[in-house]
């Protein structure tokens, strides 16, 4: 069987832009979605990502990201976990900020790629509203690769998306007691 490369492709195939969803209870959501922007910057494609209910932290990609051209992000939230249970109105502000920040950047057409980071979460957590979301997918210009990441993606958006890759939790160092370790797992 032939090996198909980009060059290969009809042009319509390698432009198109897809709908790619990485969740699951398992480790290495952001970490994928990371993978494929640093991918797409490698082919000088410009990329955006909106962190959702990651504020303040210091995570360590947002440091390396801003250094690098072709890049930008916008980071809504606070510093402490949302506690679903107890949603605070403030983090839903955040949440709707992020959502529209979201829209702006997809609708936009100034970004080849753009990462929804923990969206699948905001909603789950009725930070934001899912049909908010939907009306996002369907109104993406063709050519833009949107990518939505965190736990609990909705079966909705499951159907809609062009990859869905559920991360299962086999084994976790938080399981031993090993927490969060700086540069590897923030």
């Amino acid at each position: 069987m032939a090996k198909e490369s980009a060059e290969t492709l009809p042009a319509e195939t390698s432009t198109k832009g897809l709908v790619e969803i990485f969740t699951g209870e398992g480790k290495g959501k952001t970490s994928a979605a990371l993978g494929v922007a640093l991918r797409a910057l490698g082919q000088g494609l410009r990329v955006h990502i909106v962190y959702f209910m990651k504020g303040d932290f210091p995570y360590g990609e947002q440091k390396i990201l801003s250094e690098l051209s072709n890049v930008t992000f916008d980071r809504f939230g606070f510093q402490d976990f949302v506690d679903p249970d107890n949603v605070k109105p403030e983090e839903k502000e955040e949440a709707r900020k992020a959502l529209a920040a979201a829209r702006k950047a997809v609708l936009s057409l100034e970004y080849d790629v753009v990462i929804l980071d923990e969206v699948n979460v905001a909603i789950a957590w009725k930070l934001i509203d899912l049909d908010a979301v939907i009306k996002l997918i369907h109104d993406k210009p063709k050519n833009i690769e949107l990518i939505l990441t965190g736990r609990y993606a909705d079966p909705r958006l499951i159907e809609l998306a062009d990859l869905v890759t559920d991360m299962v939790k086999v084994k976790h160092p938080f399981d031993k007691g090993i927490l969060s370790r700086k540069g590897i797992d923030y």
